[in-house]
């Protein structure tokens, strides 16, 4: 069974690139971010036809959104915090499929450190990790993936000095991600290719970042112990950052033995 995770900064913009990628690599389950699509526009049968059977959706226009595209039932499906307003920004969806318990997040960038969207960003990770202390299990088959807004080590920046104290890996932004992995959970592109460099995101707004790999590993799959155990593969795909008008970011994908 193949899990990826891809944020694709808008389905509508790029609905092309996300059935052209899922019919040459025919992932099980796609978790999408940045959808920025309200939910009675969510391009269904395009997707259908390219093999996916079952979705799930939280969207709103032209930011946020996460969507969950399956070849499996979905089941128990979760929209946003259980305590959320409605008018809260679409940022979780969680779903069992396949007797695992899934949950697709994308954490708010947070702007500026010391700002209040950073504060914010802080107490959304926070949030996250009580959500999971709360309502799941360790021992179960639980896979966290999603734009986490975080590069947690310095393996996962191009360049360390450059983005000393810079969004994305403040110190206390990792701390604070440190924080949820604890809960129990394996980063899998590092525990199946340990030191090595590779990212998910370069900046649209400086060209050579992609040509240069000037980039960083915010982009996540972890997974809870038994899950681990059946990992057998994770990597990152590169190719759909050089379509044309790509996403910024790369997928994501693991693979286990289910």
């Amino acid at each position: 069974m193949i899990i990826a995770t891809w944020n694709i900064n808008s389905i509508t913009s790029r609905l092309d690139h996300v059935v052209r990628w899922s019919e040459k690599n025919r992932p099980d389950v796609l978790c999408l971010q940045e959808t920025k699509c309200i939910d009675s526009k969510f391009p269904i049968q395009p997707l259908r036809d390219a093999g996916y059977r079952d979705f799930a959706f939280l969207g709103e226009r032209a930011y946020n959104g996460v969507a969950v595209l399956s070849r499996y039932p979905l089941e128990n499906v979760q929209l946003n915090f259980p305590d959320d307003k409605k008018t809260a920004a679409k940022r979780l969806i969680a779903v069992t499929v396949n007797g695992i318990r899934l949950v697709n997040v994308y954490i708010p960038h947070g702007t500026a450190l010391g700002s209040e969207k950073f504060e914010q960003k802080l107490a959304w990770i926070a949030r996250l990790r009580r959500l999971f202390d709360e309502e799941y299990d360790r021992s179960k088959r639980v896979v966290l993936c999603g734009d986490l807004n975080v590069a947690p080590h310095e393996l996962d920046v191009w360049k360390p000095s450059a983005w000393k104290d810079k969004m994305h890996f403040t110190k206390t932004e990792r701390e604070a991600i440190r924080g949820l992995k604890r809960w129990g959970f394996t980063d899998l592109f590092r525990h199946i290719n340990d030191e090595q460099r590779e990212y998910t995101w370069w900046d649209l707004f400086r060209p050579s970042s992609f040509e240069k790999d000037r980039g960083l590993r915010i982009d996540h799959i972890w997974a809870s112990p038994s899950m681990t155990e059946l990992c057998t593969d994770c990597w990152i795909d590169r190719e759909p950052r050089a379509f044309d008008k790509p996403s910024d970011h790369a997928p994501v994908l693991a693979a286990f033995s289910i």
